[in-house]
């Protein structure tokens, strides 16, 4: 709650703040000059600014030998990718563009969607649908009953509604794969919001293809241009470039190269008024 009453962009579907109960994720927060906040009978600490490819990192990363760090960083923004997009893709390609398929994949797939009474874009976002009841349904039951309903329902329901016609198999590929990709997300409420953008971009592939796909993905590019956290942009250090900042985001650099921390990009604001001054 105070997360959401400080928030200089309440309005916006991204997580700016870092929620952690690790102490040695807050240690390394601290380390990187960061503010920590501890409240009173909570085990939840936050800390501030925040950048967004940080909800991409674990402590864990640093545990291990800098490559597998990195390549672990990197696999989590493939899976954040696919997460987004890869529904949202199918459905653009099987609506305008048929050409993108290649001729052996696209007679299965014909043959996959001739029963299906329903267009791609309705078809994709019940299968979604379900996939996130499954989800809640599972969240909300005991860890052992959850699992299993997660597991069997989605086998059974997929099964089903394959056979009976209700949509394509290559389809509930293409949603499992996204349903997986969602789970490499290590904040939770990152992976929620990464989940609704989902059905924006598959409405979007579904009435415009692969131009509403790409419009949907450059306006959430500007969006995260524009927000900032406490005084600091929310793409650190790519927009502003800081090109020394990098060897701990996109990759986890070797030890003895994260020698300085990260610096704090400045907001628009701040950089006219220097000009002015």
């Amino acid at each position: 709650m105070l997360v959401q009453l400080i928030d200089e962009n309440p309005n916006s579907v991204f997580p700016q703040f870092l929620t952690t109960e690790r102490p040695d994720a807050v240690v390394s927060k601290l380390l990187g000059g960061r503010v920590a906040v501890i409240l009173d009978g909570s085990p939840s600490v936050f800390s501030a600014p925040t950048a967004f490819l940080e909800f991409f990192s674990s402590p864990d990363d640093y545990y291990q030998r800098w490559p597998i760090g990195t390549a672990l960083r990197v696999l989590r923004l493939v899976g954040f990718m696919i997460t987004i997009c890869f529904t949202a893709f199918y459905v653009s390609v099987t609506t305008f563009h048929y050409e993108m398929i290649p001729h052996t994949m696209l007679l299965n797939l014909a043959e996959s969607r001739s029963r299906v009474p329903f267009p791609p874009l309705l078809e994709a976002l019940l299968m979604e649908t379900t996939i996130e009841l499954l989800r809640e349904a599972g969240a909300r039951l005991p860890s052992k009953i959850g699992q299993t309903i997660g597991i069997v329902g989605g086998i059974v329901i997929g099964q089903a509604a394959v056979q009976a016609g209700f949509t394509s198999n290559i389809l509930i590929i293409a949603v499992a794969i996204s349903a997986i990709a969602s789970f490499v997300i290590l904040s939770y409420i990152m992976s929620a919001s990464l989940r609704l953008i989902r059905f924006g971009l598959i409405v979007l592939a579904g009435v415009l293809g692969n131009l509403g796909l790409i419009a949907g993905i450059g306006f959430l590019v500007i969006h995260m241009a524009g927000v900032t956290n406490l005084g600091a942009s929310y793409l650190t250090p790519i927009a502003p470039a800081k090109a020394g900042d990098l060897l701990d985001t996109l990759i986890r650099g070797p030890f003895w190269m994260l020698r300085k921390r990260p610096s704090l990009s400045k907001t628009p604001n701040e950089t006219r008024m220097k000009i002015k001054r």
